[in-house]
């Protein structure tokens, strides 16, 4: 395979999560190329799964469908150099009202490879004990639990279509269930 080389990168938009450019790029065949490119610092989510084995997703408003989703909890990183562990851990206390110390890593996403560079670690809670949600001044979250054949129902059925929570269900539900 040939080489592609970036000969330039500018800036177009700088927003609160993302910030896009424009790349020029020489592709293998000698020919320029424009490419959109959208930076982002990386997020983390969570399954939380509760001592019954039920899953723990939250139901929240999303602008760009202009309706209500389940998903697992998850968030961006407060800064690039946060270990994903840590914004796990705060992102399923503030979202759910649920803190645990017992994570395990579950997979790592690339979410939209053709022009983003977005990547969300997975975790597993488990043990998780009340507290209470500390949510963002924009957010209202609900809290819904779940059997996993009700997920992988809506998966199959298309209702359920956010890429990290189906991913990590269909992964939690490859390595971890028996």
């Amino acid at each position: 395979m040939e080489k592609y080389e970036r000969l330039d990168r500018k800036l177009v938009y700088e927003g609160t999560i993302i910030n896009m450019y424009k790349d020029r790029i020489k592709v293998p065949n000698g020919n320029i190329a424009e490419w959109d490119f959208i930076g982002h610092n990386g997020a983390c989510a969570v399954i939380p799964v509760t001592d019954e084995g039920k899953i723990v997703l939250v139901k929240q408003w999303r602008n760009a469908l202009d309706r209500f989703t389940f998903e697992i909890p998850a968030g961006g990183l407060d800064g690039v150099d946060e270990p994903m562990i840590v914004g796990a851990k705060r992102e399923l206390e503030e979202e759910t009202g649920y803190k645990s110390d017992n994570l395990e890593f579950l997979i790592s996403l690339k979410t939209t490879v053709a022009f983003c560079n977005e990547r969300i670690d997975v975790f597993v809670a488990r043990d998780l004990v009340k507290t209470q949600q500390h949510l963002d001044e924009d957010e209202d979250i609900e809290v819904y639990e779940f059997e996993l054949s009700e997920l992988l129902k809506m998966i199959k059925e298309g209702t359920m279509q956010d890429s990290k929570t189906v991913s990590a269900i269909l992964a939690y539900n490859s390595f971890y269930v028996k």
